[in-house]
């Protein structure tokens, strides 16, 4: 018993000496550390604040004026052929007494030949005789930057300090396990709410589920719903998805947390997957709360199923760590992930199993009621010449295409026009000229135009705008105009939005005719042509393809469907080389016999050709009235999608 005491008593010893010996080097460190930190501070500190009298740089031109003219150099020294010293001399304190001269000014010098033909001619202009002009020699040289040394020696021992005082101190100087999150919870300011969101009512219901199930997810549990895990907005840039993701965290009610995909992405590895149980672990401790990655195919690209490349591995490593946390083992309810892009096609599949992101919210280009809406809330933010009404519905049918965001970058331009002009009041006149801004870039009002150009391209503009008028199925002319600007050649024009989701070959023959329409006037009207119908022939090229080899519309080549794959890497063609040749026969005889008809249609109206390219030559644009008064009204009406 007595042994077993003494026996309990020594280890008691032995260990309490060990925790004294193990505290007292800790401590130990920890004041070294601290002294160490004290001295690289000072030394810092020293350099830092103490002016150290460094040379100063002047150009060639300033050392003649202000050092040369006065008779101030005393010689030079060109050192490494890269910098010439400027000596410059003493002031005599005593007589008979010759100082040495002191190094105070440098100049980089591009070679040594042109810098001594600089000095000479300078030296000369200045009626220096040239038994007095000044001495140049020539020196290598190895200079240390002594301060730069103690400057790099101070912040090493500062460093060293740091890590002996506390590891935990350089996780927090360098955070590099943490992830970049952007918290909003329901006391954040200028929150994003669901009323703000304008143009995708279909996504905006999608994602509503999302917030009335976090709402009262007992109405759901009852019925034995499971919270969906996530959802993945798919859809062009500037549709509003982000803009969604922000309405869901100003609904929800719940803490929000948002991050870029990118923000994973390091060069140290393990640091992404690190990052991603980082943001996991904060949004369980706020549960319910959402997730939102925006730019998810940073991360989520689909893995390499062959070779070796570092930055690959490591995107692996995030995106395994990603799935884990998702939908793994140590799954937890009450996270819905919300995650952004616009390339789905190159997301893992293991992304997007149910599971995971069960669902995918398609945020796509508004149509016009769409734009309508979304015009609607940007115009209530400036200062109108009328209500929003009377501007909302011409404006969404005249940016056919447009996103979100160009809408709201029409509204911001129109207002910097109105106020670049000193108007006290948003106009029309500035929201078209704001479209005409964006579409067509710049007006390039200096640009220096012959008047035989400027007369072709009168005439190439007035062909597309009469060939268009009198055909049965093509967008008539709104507006056309000969001055040029960045982004759209000599001409532009614009038309009316058609909103028709599926074309006839009838419209796509008429809309071929219109696109040849001012080629074809050059050569019935001028007699020559020229480069102007390059982008004219580009698109019908495309169109015509189009209609032979994926819209099945041609009976040679039969029901078959060719789609061109931009991302593909495949450089062999799904059909045989027969096959092809058909297909060019096809679209050579369809452009042909497109362009047979446009001619003809111009030989036919050659006078009102004539005429509306006069008048653009007089007023430079000319609007629907304009074609009004010249062609009287259209021969059929234009069918197009209604708000």
């Amino acid at each position: 018993m007595g042994n077993d005491k003494k026996k309990t008593n020594s280890q008691s010893l032995a260990q309490w000496m060990k925790v004294a010996v193990v505290g007292s080097f800790q401590e130990a460190l920890k004041k070294l550390g601290n002294l160490l930190s004290v001295i690289g501070g000072l030394i810092l500190s020293f350099f830092y604040f103490r002016p150290f009298g460094k040379k100063q740089e002047i150009s060639f031109q300033e050392f003649k004026i202000k050092v040369l003219e006065p008779g101030l150099v005393d010689h030079i020294v060109v050192s490494n052929k890269e910098f010439a010293k400027i000596y410059v001399k003493s002031n005599e304190s005593e007589v008979g007494t010759h100082p040495p001269a002191k190094y105070k000014y440098y100049v980089k010098i591009g070679s040594v030949d042109s810098f001594e033909r600089k000095l000479e001619k300078a030296q000369e202009g200045l009626g220096i005789d040239h038994h007095d002009f000044v001495r140049v020699t020539y020196s290598s040289e190895i200079e240390i930057d002594w301060v730069s040394v103690f400057l790099i020696l101070s912040t090493l021992l500062l460093v060293f300090g740091v890590l002996f005082d506390n590891k935990e101190r350089i996780d927090g100087i360098l955070n590099l396990g943490k992830a970049h999150v952007t918290t909003v919870d329901k006391y954040a300011q200028n929150k994003v709410y669901f009323k703000d969101v304008a143009g995708c009512d279909e996504a905006k219901q999608e994602v509503m589920e999302f917030v009335r199930f976090l709402k009262n997810p007992k109405k759901f549990q009852e019925l034995g719903a499971k919270l969906p895990k996530g959802a993945l907005l798919v859809g062009p840039p500037g549709t509003g998805k982000t803009l969604l993701a922000k309405a869901t965290a100003g609904e929800s009610g719940v803490p929000f947390l948002s991050i870029s995909g990118s923000d994973f992405l390091q060069v140290f590895v393990g640091i992404g997957a690190a990052r991603v149980r980082n943001l996991f672990k904060e949004a369980r401790k706020c549960a319910p709360s959402i997730v939102f990655i925006d730019e998810i195919d940073a991360i989520g690209r689909a893995r390499s199923s062959g070779g070796y490349s570092p930055s690959n591995d490591e995107r692996d490593r995030t995106l395994n760590q990603l799935l884990v946390e998702m939908d793994g083992f140590g799954t937890t309810a009450g996270v819905v992930v919300l995650a952004g892009t616009n390339r789905p096609d190159i997301l893992d599949k293991a992304l997007l199993r149910p599971g995971r992101f069960d669902r995918q919210i398609t945020v796509d280009k508004p149509d016009i009621k769409g734009r309508d809406q979304i015009f609607q809330i940007y115009l209530n933010k400036i200062k109108l010449s009328h209500e929003p009404l009377y501007f909302s519905k011409r404006l969404a049918s005249l940016t056919q295409g447009f996103t979100g965001a160009d809408i709201s970058n029409v509204c911001n331009e129109a207002a910097l026009i109105a106020a670049r002009t000193e108007e006290a009041q948003v106009t029309m006149d500035h929201f078209e000229a704001a479209i005409d801004r964006i579409i067509g870039g710049l007006e390039k009002k200096n640009r220096v135009i012959s008047k035989q150009e400027r007369r072709t391209i009168a005439y190439h503009e007035a062909g597309h705008a009469v060939v268009g008028w009198f055909l049965e199925h093509t967008e008539p002319l709104l507006k056309v105009t000969i001055v040029p600007r960045g982004t759209a050649a000599l001409g532009f024009a614009q038309y009316v939005s058609n909103e028709n989701l599926l074309m006839t070959k009838e419209q796509l023959f008429d809309r071929t005719c219109m696109t040849l329409g001012g080629r074809a006037a050059e050569q019935v009207l001028i007699g020559t042509i020229s480069t102007g119908a390059q982008n004219d022939l580009e698109k019908v090229t495309k169109m015509t393809y189009a209609q032979v080899a994926i819209y099945g519309f041609s009976e040679k080549v039969g029901l078959l469907s060719f789609p061109q794959r931009e991302d593909s890497s495949e450089t062999s063609k799904p059909y045989s080389s027969k096959t092809g040749a058909i297909i060019d026969n096809e679209v050579r005889e369809w452009v042909n016999k497109a362009y047979k008809h446009t001619i003809q249609l111009i030989e036919e109206r050659k006078g009102k050709v004539a005429e509306i390219a006069e008048l653009l030559l007089e007023k430079e644009v000319l609007h629907q009235d304009d074609l009004l008064q010249v062609l009287g009204p259209r021969p059929s009406p234009f069918k197009s999608a209604e708000l």
